[in-house]
């Protein structure tokens, strides 16, 4: 089976980024982890990577005048590892629709909210303000508008009464692991297609909502 060669850009200490290198050690899997790009070169996540034997690389975006010259770099780096997939955990850069739009198809990224609620930061904060009863994670194509793109998957959970951002950022961490691995297998395999803004299988039926916590 031919593996497509996938980066995943982080920002941090990259545990997503760890739930899809596990992932990726099946021979089944789809997809061969390349490549693990930070734009923080002291990211805790690099040398994780890098003790799996997994190639790393660092482009500081604090070095550039812009957006537009970072993503020079970060192209050309893309180029050089031959990468052709790209998974986005943790990080913490805002991409340029010309990015974005060039890798179409080819970039995912999981936000820790059921999309399209709460895009952006401090989600499990605002869930709690709001008072909602269902929380969760979501993995989706990403586009443009932050946090918009057209969705590969969720998971939901129960808020608790007793809980707090921490207790509840805790157990949605714990479905993103699940679910991003399996979202990944879907849509670098072409198991899945973005139509619009709805994602369906390759036998027309949607597919991505997963419950594993609603007790």
């Amino acid at each position: 089976m031919s593996k497509r060669r996938c980066a995943i850009l982080i920002s941090g200490r990259g545990s997503n980024m760890e739930s899809l290198i596990a992932a990726a050690r099946d021979g089944d899997f789809p997809v061969e982890i390349a490549l693990v790009l930070s734009n923080r070169p002291e990211a805790q996540g690099l040398a994780s990577a890098k003790a799996r034997g997994i190639a790393i690389a660092a482009v500081d975006h604090k070095i550039y005048a812009g957006r537009d010259a970072f993503e020079g770099s970060l192209q050309k780096m893309l180029e050089a590892h031959r990468i052709d997939f790209i998974c986005l955990a943790g990080f913490m850069r805002l991409l340029t629709p010309r990015f974005v739009n060039h890798w179409q198809g080819r970039l995912i990224n999981i936000h820790p909210a059921l999309l399209p609620s709460y895009p952006g930061l401090h989600t499990h904060e605002r869930a709690l303000a709001d008072g909602v009863k269902i929380h969760g994670c979501t993995v989706h194509y990403v586009v443009a508008e932050m946090d918009a793109g057209p969705i590969i998957m969720q998971a939901a959970i129960n808020v608790r009464d007793d809980d707090t951002p921490e207790s509840l950022g805790k157990r949605v961490l714990a479905q993103e692991h699940a679910i991003y691995p399996a979202a990944l297998r879907l849509a670098a395999s072409g198991a899945v297609r973005a139509e619009g803004n709805r994602v369906q299988g390759a036998g027309g039926r949607d597919v991505g909502m997963v419950a594993p916590d609603l007790d």
